[in-house]
């Protein structure tokens, strides 16, 4: 835990240094719908909420970038599964998110595909109740996000994706479906 919030500080404060290696700078915000799993379930369940993000994008080059991000998902339970049946099981976060990632995309006007994966740290309250897990935990964990979607645009200025954060401390992961919108900063 203590190395990855060592790499988390360096990834953070890299945009200070002024590297030759990078290319442009913008910022991306994000906005979409947030989602909360348990990794363990007997039901079939999705909590919901909402999801907020906003990323430091330094490109390396026409299809690699680096991405520094601080984020927030706000996700609670309605006491249903998907088939709209009773629970008790749920699966809610209420976090910030902080980290870096770095995202490979094909470099093509209007549809760009991309990927992207990194590390990072959650800090909030975090609850999952199953038939495996009773976890009920406030403070840092760390997290994985793993993202994938499509940039569209001219200048690949909008990004409509799906962006996952696991965090195995407690046993859950949390997501989103989200639209954000690139704004390029003066060099």
């Amino acid at each position: 835990m203590r190395k990855a919030l060592i790499i988390l500080v360096i990834i953070l404060t890299s945009n200070i240094t002024y590297a030759q290696f990078i290319k442009e700078k913008s910022i991306n915000a994000q906005i979409g719908y947030g989602l909360s799993a348990p990794y363990n379930s007997n039901d079939d369940f999705v909590n919901d909420g909402f999801f907020a993000q906003g990323e430091l994008v330094l490109k390396v080059t026409s299809w690699v970038e680096f991405r520094p991000y601080v984020g927030f998902i706000l996700t609670s339970s309605d006491g249903k599964d998907l088939n709209d049946n009773p629970t008790d099981e749920k699966a809610e976060s209420k976090a910030l998110l902080l980290g870096g990632k770095a995202r490979v995309r094909a470099p093509i006007p209007w549809v760009a595909p991309y990927v992207e994966i990194g590390i990072g740290t959650s800090i909030g309250k975090f609850n999952t109740l199953t038939a495996f897990d009773d976890i009920d935990k406030g403070g840092i964990i760390y997290h994985i996000p793993f993202s994938f979607g499509v940039e569209l645009g001219k200048n690949n200025n909008v990004d409509l994706g799906f962006a996952y954060y696991f965090q195995p401390s407690v046993e859950q992961f949390v997501g989103a479906l989200a639209v954000g919108v690139t704004f390029p900063l003066k060099n």
